[in-house]
């Protein structure tokens, strides 16, 4: 898949899916894209606790997209939802998997990449091909291009769009799917 563009420097550098094994790069890429967002956005970025990622790294549940050999973008692909569930009044599945922590790299995102794209992809494939029935997210619904590529690619939102105390806002988004479907990165 080709990319609008590059940082500097990296132009032919491989892209490699992995399964992290390192949570301290993966809470740095977490955090610096909440930062890029946030200000992009004009929200505040959500407070990350190292210890919630190393439990994620440790667990096999976070997917790391490397250019070369440095982390490009991720995700994190789970049985447990990170937010009360029955908040969002999803359709029924039976074997749902919840997609959270997407994040890109803000050179990435500054340059107009796919990244994001992909990442997401690779999120349905992996969620198909273990069998899973339903993929589900939360969203800050101000970060509009990360909403509008999560619709682009099939997801709907569930329930209202809520607010918290501290002005902090979130949706719930499903994807149907058929296990074993959805196609590779």
């Amino acid at each position: 898949m080709a990319e609008v563009s590059s940082p500097a420097g990296e132009a032919t550098a491989v892209w490699r899916w992995e399964v992290s094994h390192d949570p301290d790069e993966v809470h740095a890429l977490l955090c610096a894209c909440d930062a890029h967002q946030a200000a992009a956005s004009g929200t505040s970025a959500p407070r990350r606790r190292p210890e919630t990622t190393e439990r994620r790294v440790r667990s096999g549940a976070v997917h790391l997209l490397r250019h070369g050999s440095r982390p490009a973008g991720m995700f994190t692909l789970s049985a447990d939802a990170s937010f009360t569930v029955t908040e969002a009044g999803f359709p029924h599945a039976d074997r749902p998997l919840y997609l959270s922590r997407l994040s890109v790299a803000p050179e990435w995102l500054a340059g107009g990449s796919l990244v994001g794209l992909r990442c997401v992809r690779r999120a349905l494939a992996v969620a198909a091909e273990s069998g899973a029935d339903a993929l589900r997210s939360e969203v800050n619904p101000d970060l509009a291009d990360t909403c509008a590529l999560l619709h682009t690619l099939g997801f709907a939102q569930f329930g209202p769009t809520l607010s918290d105390e501290h002005g902090r806002r979130r949706a719930y988004l499903h994807r149907g799917l058929t296990p074993a479907a959805g196609g590779a990165d």
